[in-house]
């Protein structure tokens, strides 16, 4: 087994694309496309700029589309500090969580994940039962084990499953700590559950084809590899369609 290959969080293919947690809508921009280029990235974020001046009245809901906007232009410094801001801001607690959660998520995009855990951490405070406390163990167990803590790492990956059984990213995370620390029936089990609950992706093909590997059942990791690659193919065309 490869214990040096990234761990490929969210789907099997990491931070390169949108994160799931993060690739919600941001409002629409208004831009006269007779004054500027519409995909002038610098004309965005002087928009975004002038929308996140100080207030007297501060709209957290706002702030957050607004930072998320900032996260989809790759400024995830100011992303940090307008979820933070959002934070502080919020008087309902659902709301509240969501803004430290992708202020976490921001900050995992700079590699700092001491901070990241941080944001995590004062998600949970708020409730560890929520809509949002899934995703927030779940990256909160990607920033742990990134920061060399593994085994709290899988803790949370564990808890993440408890509180929604349903959260394919959960299992799929929970199957590939669980391959880390050599637990590979336990891992396959993992990736059937995140494969059943519609993350038939091949990044976790992969990973359930080396788990399967390393049990012995060379002929269905060979199978599941071959399927890993069909879909990797697929992909492919598909985006040179797209072009």
């Amino acid at each position: 087994m490869d214990d040096d290959r990234p761990h490929k969080f969210s789907e099997g293919q990491g931070f390169d694309e949108d994160y799931e947690e993060f690739s919600l809508d941001p409002p629409e921009l208004s831009v006269d496309p007779t004054q500027v280029d519409p995909v002038d990235s610098r004309v965005l974020t002087d928009m975004l700029d002038e929308r996140n001046v100080a207030s007297d009245q501060v709209d957290a809901e706002r702030l957050i589309d607004v930072g998320l906007s900032y996260m989809g232009i790759n400024r995830f410094e100011e992303a940090t500090g307008t979820f933070e801001r959002a934070a502080q801001f919020a008087d309902d607690d659902l709301i509240e969580q969501e803004a430290w959660v992708n202020k976490g998520a921001a900050h995992a995009q700079l590699e700092e994940f001491d901070e990241a855990v941080g944001a995590y951490e004062e998600a949970l405070a708020i409730d560890e039962d929520s809509e949002h406390a899934a995703e927030a163990h779940t990256n909160l167990a990607y920033a742990l084990w990134e920061w060399g803590r593994t085994e709290q790492a899988l803790e949370h990956a564990e808890r993440a499953v408890e509180v929604d059984p349903r959260f394919a990213q959960a299992w799929y995370n929970r199957g590939f700590f669980l391959s880390e620390r050599g637990l590979h029936e336990n891992a396959i089990d993992c990736f059937d559950n995140a494969i059943r609950l519609g993350m038939r992706t091949a990044g976790v093909l992969e990973e359930k084809a080396i788990a399967l590997e390393e049990t012995g059942q060379t002929e269905e990791a060979e199978r599941v590899q071959e399927q890993a690659e069909e879909l990797r193919e697929e992909a492919e065309r598909e985006l040179v369609e797209d072009q």
